[in-house]
């Protein structure tokens, strides 16, 4: 398959490899919905999503928030992680059991033993909305994975390389698929293409995506 097609995995294959470390769970998340929903719930109680801005002042498209010990936060002093939410100077909610037993689950699926996150970045992202291609290299462990659940609207996935202008592959992504990357895939850029406009029957025009990080 060549790079930047859209990725066309084997039929009825629950692990898909998009790299030597790297690996979609197809549906790896549905047994745990209604567990994380719940607890998103509470969390967005204390911390309500919003959209940060980043350091040249611009407002993001995505709304986010966080939980566990640490939390992603971007202003104008630039992208880093903090114990506490700048919003209400107060700790960022604990992270929910379901949240650490669907990361570790799905992180020993991929390949990854001893996982311990820290931090869950909780993107919300609406019609037409975009993530741009990006390293997560605010961690202090490059080779600890990422776990990243995909909740409600479908969305295409960008997979490239360890080089912006690297060609990426466009991986389809459902209510429930868990994308896991780590160890030499750990750097590769990713992003969101624009959301398309397709309701989810749970969660309407909406996607969530729950990002795990084991950050400091």
């Amino acid at each position: 398959m060549a790079q930047g097609a859209l990725f066309d995995e084997p039929a009825q294959q629950g692990i898909v490899a998009l790299g030597p470390e790297a690996r979609v769970l197809r549906g790896f998340a549905l047994p745990w919905v209604d567990r994380l929903l719940a607890a998103l719930a509470e969390v967005e109680r204390a911390a309500p999503p919003r959209h940060m801005l980043t350091p040249g002042g611009l407002a993001m498209s995505v709304a986010n928030t966080n939980c566990g010990a640490l939390g992603w936060v971007s202003d104008r002093r630039g992208y880093r992680y903090s114990a506490t939410d700048p919003q209400s100077g107060q700790p960022w909610p604990a992270m929910p059991a379901a949240f650490a037993e669907l990361a570790l689950a799905a992180a020993a699926a991929a390949g990854f033993a001893d996982y311990a996150p820290d931090a869950c970045l909780i993107n919300h992202y609406r019609p037409g909305t975009r993530l741009s291609l990006h390293q997560d290299k605010d961690e202090r462990d490059h080779r600890a994975p990422i776990v990243s659940v995909s909740l409600g609207m479908p969305a295409v996935f960008l997979f490239g390389g360890l080089a912006r202008a690297d060609k990426a592959l466009r991986v389809p992504l459902q209510h429930g698929d868990v994308v896991v990357w780590g160890g030499v895939d750990r750097l590769r850029f990713h992003g969101v293409l624009p959301l398309k406009e397709l309701p989810h029957p749970l969660l309407g025009a909406e996607r969530i995506n729950l990002t795990l990080r084991q950050a400091g």
